[in-house]
């Protein structure tokens, strides 16, 4: 449908030879190699990682990506100023910690903070980006919040579309913002867990 279309900006790369070796050519990239085709028969027939009897698989854990992100970030005086038009704002934005050996559940209390600081309830959020680590961690953030699924990473998690370390927080926020003005909902939450028992969340509107 070409939903990411707005959001990717083509990037000129080096072409490399079996060797990895550049060949002095480049090619124009427009689309990332994800996501890959699979299907539920071929994601049920993986075994669990680390320990026999887990649940994580490789088709229930993010992959290793390579990417990069940018937003446009200024005050609304700063915006006027220089005739730009604000596509979001940000009402609200918090860090929390929890049991690090529990660290992956840090959406579930960044979102709790958000709603409870900001006065809105879960229903009043129209769509939510929650960092996919494992499949497990929204699985838990949804059921724990009662988020409804159909507004939970709309276009993709990271599962399917990666998890850059460094970019992660800005992709998100950048899929956020272009499905509230798709969609033309209001409120979107953003909300990723951290190393150490952090957990992180961020809280836009739609201004267009």
């Amino acid at each position: 449908e070409g939903r990411f279309d707005s959001q990717i900006i083509p990037i000129e790369a080096p072409v490399v030879d079996q060797n990895f070796e550049r060949t002095g050519e480049t090619i124009n990239v427009t689309v990332d190699e994800v996501p890959r085709e699979s299907s539920l028969e071929a994601l049920a027939g993986l075994r669990p990682v680390a320990r026999e009897d887990g649940i994580h698989t490789a088709g229930t854990s993010s992959q290793i990506a390579d990417g990069g992100a940018a937003v446009l970030m200024m005050s609304a005086e700063k915006a006027t100023e220089l005739g730009l038009t604000p596509m979001a704002r940000i009402k609200a934005s918090t860090l929390v910690g929890c049991d690090p050996v529990l660290m992956l559940e840090g959406p579930i209390p960044a979102t709790e903070k958000l709603l409870a600081e900001s006065g809105l309830n879960i229903d009043d959020i129209n769509v939510f980006e929650v960092n996919e680590a494992f499949a497990a961690v929204v699985l838990a953030w949804a059921k724990t919040v009662g988020a409804d699924p159909a507004r939970v990473n709309p276009n993709g998690g990271a599962i399917a579309l990666g998890h850059p370390l460094g970019a992660t927080g800005c992709f998100l926020i950048t899929k956020a913002v272009h499905e509230l003005r798709r969609t033309g909902g209001r409120y979107g939450i953003i909300s990723m867990c951290c190393g150490g028992g952090l957990g992180t969340g961020t809280l836009i509107e739609n201004v267009t």
